[in-house]
Parts: structure tokens; C-alpha cells; sequence
């Protein structure tokens, strides 16, 4: 007798499911071998995260309206948003723009600066990097405009302080595939500092990653993402996490901010949109994708939500 057919489980902690799905896309790294004095002036990067590791020495990180930061050696630090920042040597030290200062291009995504004088040595890994999937920049949204942890000696994180040490000994060494490795390890360090600052900032119990974290709206929230192409209505959410359609309604719209309609449809718009920008795939295959009877319902809908038809979007991309 056959045996009946083995399901994939289904996650039963939608924040962990939620990170799960993040993929974060590397646009570019970077190892600095670093001189004191020096000062490095950065762009804006509207769109993208950086971040910076410190495997040896330490330098200040300056983001306009926050304090000057000190990273000392095994700090992880992310600026979210993209904002414009300065990393120096000594907070009086000149800053040069970040285009000024000439790298060596070791493949289209990583490169080596060597720049500064000839003092104290630090040495940096950085990126710029964006999440590819909807629910990272939802996420990105509630994040502080600068979010740091320092563990190279603290044993309760030593999933950093291993991490960290690899990413020292590849950049140190660059063996064939090193920048490969690197830009893999640097993707964990930073899921892994999201999932550090969810379990311990107050910030991550208010606003969507509260709603996550609800009993019922959560698995409400990780359906939705899951499957948009699912007809949902406020009555089916509400029986898929055991509760009353008036009850569920009020409490969803109470942690999340908005009706669960609502959110359907600007989870369901935001997705059409990346994938506009991302894939060929034809409005006929994203209405279908994304739950829409017809390209026309989908065109009416994406209009409705961004002012401009989807075409439009795509012809800009």
C-alpha cells in the first residue's frame, strides 16, 4: 500500500519565516587596508543597505543626526536606510569622497582599497547590498538609521565571532573563490544581525514585526506572503488562524495599521512591481501570479496603487 504523499512543513514562526525568504542582493564589496589618518565620505545609496565589519583596529562612523560611532575590532554595523556617512580614522581626520579614492577590481563585485597614511592599521570589509524580496524592505522600514553589534569576545554570540574570523582570514588570504566566500558569509553576518536586533531592540515590538509576532495576525501576515495568489478574503484569513471575521479584522487592522484588504492588495502591488523590474514574465502571467481574475483587473489595481499602468514601470527598468 502506498503511503500518502509527504507535505513540506509550513513554519510556524512567521518572523523566522520571514527571514528565511529574505535574499539579499550583493552589489559590491569591498576589503580596506587602512592607514591612519584617513577618512572615507560616502554617498547616499537610496535603496540599498551598507555595511561595515571591522576585523582589525577601529575607526568612527559618523551618520548626520546621531552620534559618532566607534567600531572597534569584530563590530558588525549596518546602515539601513543607505544614508550618506562618514568612516575616519579619528573624528578630526579629512574625509575624501568615496569615488576619489582609487581600488583595485578584483571581479565585477569586489575590490581591494589600500589608502590612508602611514599610521595605525585598520582593516575593513564592506558592501552595499538590497534585498530582492518584498518583505526585506518592509523590514528595512522599521529599522534605526544605524544598527550595530560588537561581539568578538562575547561567547554568547559566537555565531559572530566565528563568522567574523572567517571573513578576517579570506580577506587576509584572498585564495581562489575568496571574494565568493566573503560576499556569502557577509549575507549571514547581516541576516544574523537583523535576527540580534529583533530578539532584543523595543523597537521590533511595535509596527509590522509586532503583527509578525501576534498569535493570529502573524500566520495571517505569512499566508498573505506566501501565497498571494491565493483568492483571500478577510472571512478565509480569519478561519485559517482560528478566529471570528470581526474579531480578526479588528485586531489585524489594530497591529498592522492597516484592513487586511488593504494590505493584501499592497503586498500583492509591491510584489508585481520588483517583478516588473526584475523578470519578463508578462502581465498575463503576473495577474495570474498574484491572484488577479484578468491582466485587466491587475493593470486597473497597479494603477490604483502607483499612479503610473505597469508598462510603464517595465519600460523604465
Amino acid at each position: 500500500m502506498k503511503g500518502s504523499p509527504r507535505s513540506v512543513p509550513v513554519y510556524s514562526d512567521p518572523v523566522g519565516e520571514t527571514l528565511h525568504r529574505l535574499r539579499l542582493n550583493g552589489s559590491l564589496y569591498c576589503k580596506s587596508e587602512l592607514t591612519a589618518p584617513w577618512g572615507i565620505d560616502l554617498p547616499a545609496f537610496d535603496g540599498y543597505m551598507m555595511f561595515h565589519v571591522v576585523t582589525s583596529g577601529h575607526c568612527w562612523l559618523e551618520v548626520e543626526g546621531e552620534q559618532a560611532r566607534l567600531l572597534q575590532q569584530g563590530s558588525l554595523t549596518l546602515v539601513p536606510h543607505g544614508n550618506g556617512h562618514r568612516i575616519r580614522s579619528s573624528t578630526d581626520a579629512i574625509a575624501e569622497p568615496l569615488f576619489d579614492i582609487p581600488v583595485e577590481k578584483v571581479s565585477e563585485r569586489y575590490e581591494i582599497m589600500r589608502y590612508g597614511g602611514d599610521g595605525e592599521l585598520t582593516h575593513l570589509t564592506c558592501g552595499v547590498v538590497s534585498f530582492d524580496q518584498v518583505a526585506g524592505q518592509q523590514l528595512i522600514e522599521q529599522l534605526p538609521k544605524v544598527l550595530q553589534v560588537d561581539a568578538w569576545d562575547d561567547e554568547d554570540d559566537s555565531w559572530l565571532q566565528s563568522t567574523l574570523r572567517f571573513i578576517a582570514r579570506e580577506a587576509r588570504e584572498l585564495r581562489p573563490g575568496g571574494e565568493t566566500v566573503i560576499t556569502h558569509l557577509a549575507d549571514i553576518l547581516i541576516i544574523q544581525a537583523l535576527r540580534a536586533w529583533i530578539d532584543a531592540a523595543p523597537e521590533a515590538n511595535q509596527g509590522w514585526l509586532a503583527a509578525l509576532r501576534d498569535k493570529h495576525v502573524g500566520r495571517a501576515l505569512a499566508a498573505i506572503h506566501r501565497e498571494p495568489e491565493k483568492c483571500w478574503t478577510v472571512e478565509s484569513l480569519a478561519r485559517s488562524v482560528g478566529m471570528s471575521r470581526s474579531g480578526f479584522s479588528a485586531r489585524f487592522t489594530q497591529l498592522v495599521g492597516e484592513s487586511a484588504k488593504r494590505y493584501l492588495t499592497r503586498w500583492r502591488m509591491q510584489l508585481a512591481r520588483a517583478r516588473l523590474q526584475q523578470t519578463p514574465d508578462t502581465l498575463a502571467v503576473l495577474a495570474d501570479r498574484l491572484g488577479y481574475q484578468s491582466e485587466a483587473a491587475f493593470c486597473r489595481a497597479f494603477k490604483r496603487e502607483f499612479g503610473v499602468s505597469p508598462g510603464s514601470v517595465r519600460q523604465n527598468s
